[in-house]
Formats: C-alpha cells, sequence, structure tokens
C-alpha cells in the first residue's frame, strides 16, 4: 500500500489575522514496507504532514492518495482510511481513558467493527507484540508504569491491524530502558509484520540507526528526501536548520579535519567502530 502527497499546502487559521503556513506545496511517495525516518526543528511541518497521512487534517490545497485514491474522495470513507494508517502522537498514554487495559486496546477494533469475539485475541496479540504480559488486560491502565502506559497506548493502534504505523516522537519523556524497548518494538513490527513505519524524531542517532529513508523538513517544504547516509553529508545545511548529524558522523568528520584518512559517511557505531580499526591498524 502507498501513500502519495501531491503539492501539498496547509495553512493554518486561514483568512484570519494568526494565519499561518505550515506546509508549502509538499510531494512525495510513501511506498509499502519502508522503514522513513521523518525529521525537523520544531515548527519545521513534520507533525503537520503526518496527520494530512489519515486525513486529521484537509489540505488547504493538494491531495493524499491512498492507492492512488484521494483520501478525501467519496470513492473511500477516512474510518476505512484510518483503519489502514495508524498514528500514535506523542506522549500517547495522556489518551488512555477505560478503567482496564482492555477496554483501551479494545476501542479502536471495536470501532472499526471487529466482532466481539475477535477482541480477545486483537488484545492479546497487541500486548503481546508490545512485550506486556496479556494478563494485564484486567488491571487499570492508570495503575500502570510510565513506559508500560505507553505501550498500552501503541498496543490499541496495532490492535487495528494498520499497514502503515505513524509514530510522532514515540519516546520523549521514557528513560533509557523504556527508550529503548520502544524503539526495538518499533523494529520488530517492520520486520515481523513488514509495517510501514513513519518515524517522527528529533534523533538523528535513533533515525541514523533505525530508517532507511529520510525525508527532512524546514519552514513547511521537504529538503531532504533520501538515504540516511546522503542527508548526513549535509552536516553544515542539518546544522543551520537545528538538526545536527549523528554523533559518530560527526567524530568520523573531526577525525578527518585532523587529518585521518576516514570515510565520513558512516552513520551507525558499528560501522564507525570498523573504520577507526581500520585506521589504527595501518598505524
Amino acid at each position: 500500500m502507498s501513500i502519495t502527497v501531491e503539492q501539498l499546502t496547509y495553512i493554518y487559521n486561514a483568512g484570519q489575522p494568526m494565519e499561518r503556513l505550515a506546509l508549502d506545496n509538499v510531494s512525495l511517495t510513501i511506498n509499502d514496507g519502508e522503514f522513513i525516518g521523518l525529521i525537523g526543528h520544531t515548527g519545521s511541518g513534520k507533525s503537520t504532514l503526518v496527520q494530512h497521512l489519515n486525513g486529521l487534517l484537509k489540505p488547504t490545497k493538494g491531495r493524499v492518495l491512498l492507492d492512488g485514491v484521494d483520501i478525501h474522495s467519496k470513492t473511500i470513507s477516512l474510518r476505512s482510511v484510518r483503519q489502514r494508517v495508524g498514528i500514535v502522537f506523542q506522549y500517547p498514554e495522556y489518551q488512555l481513558f477505560g478503567e482496564t487495559v482492555f477496554e483501551d486496546v479494545a476501542f479502536g477494533p471495536k470501532n472499526m467493527g471487529v466482532p466481539e469475539a475477535e477482541l480477545e485475541d486483537r488484545v492479546v496479540q497487541a500486548l503481546t507484540m508490545v512485550g506486556l504480559d496479556p494478563n494485564i488486560k484486567e488491571r487499570s491502565p492508570f495503575e500502570l508504569s510510565g513506559g508500560q502506559k505507553r505501550k498500552v497506548a501503541i498496543a490499541g493502534v496495532i490492535a487495528m491491524q494498520p499497514h502503515v504505523l505513524i509514530l510522532d516522537e514515540p519516546t520523549a519523556g521514557l528513560d533509557p530502558k523504556g527508550r529503548d524497548e520502544i524503539l526495538s518494538l518499533i523494529t520488530r513490527l517492520h520486520q515481523e509484520r513488514n509495517t510501514t513505519i513513519v518515524l517522527v524524531s528529533h534523533s538523528m542517532d535513533d533515525v541514523a540507526r533505525l530508517a532507511n529513508r529520510l525525508i527532512v523538513m524546514a519552514q513547511g517544504k521537504v529538503v531532504f528526501d533520501d538515504t540516511p547516509s546522503s542527508v548526513f553529508a549535509h552536516a553544515d545545511y542539518l546544522e543551520e536548520i537545528g538538526l545536527g548529524v549523528p554523533q559518530v558522523t560527526r567524530l568520523l568528520q573531526e577525525l578527518s579535519k585532523h587529518g585521518f584518512a576516514i570515510r565520513t559517511d558512516l552513520y551507525t557505531i558499528e560501522d564507525a567502530e570498523g573504520e577507526i580499526v581500520k585506521i589504527l591498524e595501518t598505524k
């Protein structure tokens, strides 16, 4: 399943004194099975963009196509779009409301029309996928730890079995252990279910390690759409727009500036380690 964005423009408070251009003629395609990192400084337009991908916002101009069909046309329902394109917002645990974990996780599938007999399986599978004991389903979500609440909120989206999963800063506010668990979960969803992932993040290190393609936004426009190595080659510009590059990439660039004949287009610790070992072996 593909999502195509064509010349998308969005204006907040259009025609009013507080009018603000959030997206400016954005065009891109998200292909089936991709793992995309969507990055940009605060106010760059990335969160506004993802809210268009399942119809939460309607374009001021332009179109969003799901498998070639305009999601705002009469030939498709937004309900069916949201079944296929799920969004996990920043701090999703704040949106928990059910008396039990089961009620929260089952809410989406139930509203999709999933039969009662199937709901139990959906909930158990989703909780297992996020690394929670299914027996937790009878507990109140408000008794859980912050990391567990985050997982329950993500399980609620997974239970709808979307083809595309968009996560807006999913590790915000978590401790290192909780952060690693959430990123590991996202990786498993991509690998085991071939779920298309769009990870919105400020962390260059996270997207460098996980994503196969990076989309960089600034001032409502897409400024880069390429592989991580190609994007991080523009370190100076990335710093100008408040992003920078992964720490290992910056280390390699600094070593190069100090006369070491070393590659500077690497961005994972493993690749950088191998390159540094090769340099040391020649000394």
